[in-house]
C-alpha cells in the first residue's frame, strides 16, 4: 500500500519526537513502499509543519508526534486506499513488562549473533 503515515503518541514529558520506534518504523516503511498517490506535502497549503515530517528515504513517510499527558507510549501505522483504511497500533503500558520480554529474548539469543544487531526483529524466528 503506497499511502501510509505514522502517528507517535507519548507522555508530555518524553523529550524526543518522534520516538525511536516511530522513526525506525517510518524508515522501514519508506524503504519498501511505492510512490505515494496523495498530494505531495510541498503542495499542501496552510500552516507549515501541520502535515508532520517526512522520515526515511525517497519521499519518506509522514510522521506525526503527539506529546500529551495521559499517553504512555503508542505507535500507529495508518495505510489508506480509496474507500478503505488499515490501522496497525501498538500500545505499551507504564510497566516494564513489554521491555523485559524483549530484553530476555536478546539475552537468550546473544551468543547466536556476530557483530552489532539492531532491533528485536532481527532476533525473532
Amino acid at each position: 500500500v503506497p499511502d501510509v503515515e505514522v502517528i507517535d503518541y507519548a507522555s508530555a514529558r518524553k523529550p524526543d519526537a518522534p520516538s525511536g520506534t516511530a522513526r525506525e518504523l517510518a524508515e522501514a516503511l519508506a524503504d519498501v513502499r511505492k510512490a505515494s498517490t496523495v498530494r505531495p506535502v510541498s503542495e499542501v497549503s496552510g500552516v507549515p509543519g501541520t502535515r508532520g515530517a517526512a522520515v526515511g528515504t525517497g519521499e519518506g513517510v509522514q510522521v506525526h508526534a503527539l506529546r500529551l499527558p495521559s499517553y504512555i507510549l503508542s505507535c500507529e501505522a495508518l495505510f489508506g486506499l480509496p474507500d478503505e483504511r488499515l490501522t496497525i497500533r501498538h500500545d505499551a503500558g507504564s510497566s516494564a513488562a513489554p521491555y523485559v520480554a524483549g530484553t530476555l529474548l536478546a539475552i537468550r539469543r546473544v551468543q547466536e549473533v556476530t557483530g552489532l544487531v539492531r532491533g528485536l526483529d532481527a532476533l525473532m524466528d
